[in-house]
């Protein structure tokens, strides 16, 4: 199987093609510390929810920094953090929000297990309690070396650039078809003025028929080639 997706940052006729990890997985999670609420002016009647979560976002930090290798990558953010209703009580709780991105499934697996243990461990020591709930995302797309090879074979026939791109860690679905099926996911450059997502988004449509074009080769070419392998076994 094989996907294209528009790359604004290469020009109009190259294709980004890797063998092995080309985007990440895409994990979400929250985070609820629960505490014990009460007026500001005395917190030692409470446990304050804001304190520990507080504490936990910076612990996070090290899940990244001091469990995954320096030739091995993941991110962890938290881009959410709410609590609280008045400006004189301490809440009974805060929930915190974010992603993990990982290229490696045993990275990933790692990392989960550190998340887990330092969330609740921190709020333990600070008198709270964590409750941690994963969203599992898109797994890392990882693409099969021998599609990687005739795709690049067919964007030479076709006078295109092809290009090893740097791995994303954006994530994309596509990765849940090469659970399944060999797979290669590929760039192509249409030399937009923003990347993904930006409101500004554009594209060349110059890209659209060589695209195209593209997909057409390369099926020929899997086709040839998977006649030819079939041969060899009668």
């Amino acid at each position: 199987m094989v996907g294209l997706h528009n790359k604004p940052d290469l020009p109009v006729g190259t294709v980004g093609i890797k063998n092995g990890p080309l985007m990440a997985a895409a994990d979400g999670f929250v985070v609820e510390v629960a505490g014990r609420g009460s007026h500001a002016a005395v917190p030692e009647a409470g446990i304050d929810p804001i304190v520990a979560a507080a504490h936990i976002v910076t612990a996070l930090q090290t899940v990244a920094s001091r469990n995954v290798g320096a030739l091995q990558s993941a991110v962890v953010s938290v881009t959410k953090l709410h609590s609280g209703t008045s400006w004189n009580l301490i809440p009974d709780k805060a929930v915190l929000d974010g992603t993990v991105r990982t290229f490696d499934e045993e990275v990933r697996k790692r990392v989960l297990r550190r998340f887990r243990e330092v969330a609740e461990g921190v709020a333990s020591a600070l008198g709270a309690e964590a409750s941690v709930r994963w969203v599992e995302g898109p797994p890392p797309v990882n693409n099969d070396a021998e599609l990687a090879k005739l795709a690049e074979a067919s964007a030479q026939a076709l006078g295109l650039a092809a290009i090893e791109p740097s791995p994303s860690p954006a994530g994309e679905d596509f990765a849940f078809y090469q659970k399944e099926v060999p797979g290669l996911f590929a760039f192509f450059g249409t030399s937009g003025p923003q990347e993904w997502h930006h409101p500004a988004f554009d594209l060349d449509e110059r890209a659209l028929p060589l695209a195209a074009a593209f997909l057409a080769e390369l099926a020929e070419r899997v086709l040839r080639h998977k006649g030819q392998e079939q041969k060899g076994r009668e």
